[in-house]
């Protein structure tokens, strides 16, 4: 027993040094000299101050989870905290889908209220068709994208908040619209918190003039 003992001990104290500690030091290496800004969370940061990641979706809402109307909305999000409903959602450590079929009532009913809460917020006409993106959740909870659809249905409340010509903010949503992933994958999308910024960044260079 004590000659099978002593070399299974001597087996799991080797690896786990190698497997355990030496390689997981040499990828955060690796990662920390070759791809710092991914490693770190893709973080993006404004005076000094992080404002989110260009990788995980966030709200743009008052603290009572009403939409800012002069911000893109990104889709919601099932990601959310004890408050369920009530909660905006993107919570970083509980990424979740709903879970709920498309033919569930529950499910139904919620993409309805969503869908004239969208046309309401825009502006937009009870015929006018939502983009599926605007009325349901990722698989994760916490994409950091919308449609371009999306988008250009949101361009003309956030140009009029905001006192800019749609052509204006068309632009913006060009300027921060990604390509498909390897050129083929998925559909091109624009990322919700850099055009938010973008237009914030605007808007400061417009006062500064």
């Amino acid at each position: 027993m004590r000659r099978q003992l002593l070399p299974s001990v001597i087996a799991m104290v080797i690896f786990t040094a190698i497997l355990g500690i030496a390689f997981p030091l040499v990828v955060l290496g690796v990662g920390q000299l070759a791809f710092k800004d991914k490693a770190d969370g893709s973080i993006i940061e404004r005076h000094g101050r992080a404002v989110g990641s260009s990788l995980i979706g966030q709200a743009f809402t008052t603290t009572k989870g009403d939409p800012l109307p002069e911000y893109f909305q990104s889709r919601p999000s099932a990601a959310k905290g004890a408050s369920g409903d009530t909660a905006a959602g993107y919570d970083p450590t509980l990424s979740s889908g709903a879970n709920l079929g498309p033919t569930n009532p529950d499910f139904l009913r919620q993409v309805a209220h969503r869908v004239d809460d969208y046309r309401k917020l825009n502006h937009l006409s009870a015929n006018t068709k939502v983009p599926v993106d605007a009325v349901t959740a990722s698989g994760s909870g916490l994409d950091p994208h919308i449609s371009i659809a999306n988008a250009r249905l949101q361009a003309a409340r956030v140009a009029d908040e905001r006192g800019l010509s749609v052509a204006e903010v068309n632009r913006l949503i060009d300027d921060h619209t990604t390509s498909r992933a390897l050129g083929i994958l998925g559909e091109k999308a624009v990322n919700v918190l850099e055009l938010n910024l973008a237009l914030d960044q605007r808007a400061g260079a417009s006062s500064s003039r």
